[in-house]
Formats: C-alpha cells, sequence, structure tokens
C-alpha cells in the first residue's frame, strides 16, 4: 500500500483517525478525541497522542462505538478500501454494534414523548444506557 508511514515515524492520533476515515474531517477528530469520544486503555487521549501499531482504541462517532486495533499509520487519506487497512475491529465490537443497530431497527431504543421524559421513562433510558 503506497504511502503509508513507516513504523518509526510519527503521526498525530487526530490525523490517523482522519486518514482512517472514522470522522470526515481532522477537525472534526480533534473535537472528539477533546470532548472523550476516543479512549486508549480505558484513558482519554489527546489529539497529539502518537498511534502505534498493536494499539487499541475505542472510538465513539454517533451511535457507533467501535473498538479498533492499529494495523498501519498513515498520515494521508486515502480511500475506503485503503482506509480499512489501517485498523482491524475487535469481533465483540462488530457484535455489540449489530446488537445496537438491529434494535434501533426494531424501535427498541428511543422513547417516543411530546416532552421531557417522566421519571420512568427516565429509569428506561437510563437502564437502556448501562445495560
Amino acid at each position: 500500500m503506497p504511502n503509508l508511514v513507516a513504523e518509526d515515524d510519527k503521526v498525530r492520533l487526530d490525523k490517523w483517525l482522519w486518514a482512517a476515515r472514522f470522522y470526515k474531517t481532522r477537525a472534526l477528530a480533534k473535537a472528539a478525541i477533546e470532548s472523550g469520544k476516543v479512549h486508549h486503555r480505558g484513558e482519554r487521549c489527546k489529539p497529539s497522542k502518537e498511534p502505534r501499531i498493536g494499539d487499541e482504541y475505542q472510538v465513539r462517532a454517533g451511535f457507533d462505538q467501535r473498538t479498533v486495533v492499529v494495523k498501519a499509520l498513515s498520515a494521508v487519506r486515502r480511500g475506503a478500501p485503503q482506509a480499512q487497512a489501517l485498523y482491524e475491529e475487535t469481533a465483540s465490537s462488530v457484535a455489540r454494534r449489530e446488537q445496537a443497530a438491529a434494535l434501533r431497527k426494531a424501535g427498541a431504543v428511543g422513547i417516543e414523548t411530546d416532552g421531557r421524559p417522566t421519571k420512568k421513562q427516565r429509569r428506561q433510558l437510563l437502564g437502556l444506557h448501562r445495560g
């Protein structure tokens, strides 16, 4: 694959997430990292963190939360097939995302109300978020 960064070269985390196509712009990637949507070893990251091959990250974008392992480094945004070669999503992450998508499609998540949720609805929402 052309234009991959050598293992000893350095790439910023926000640039790698943008190159791997998790976020549309580098600014969105930086904002997501700063707001705590990207974790490494259970801790929040900084945009300037340098990912290494084999590192595992939890990345949240929209409804999806993915656990990915870095397979290659790149500072250049390419097409989707090249971007998918930069990481590998864990099997448990894929299963969790598919289950969440099925629940959303079935309408199990998202209680329709005309305003603020009632106390009972809040408990149900908290139960969904925790479980």
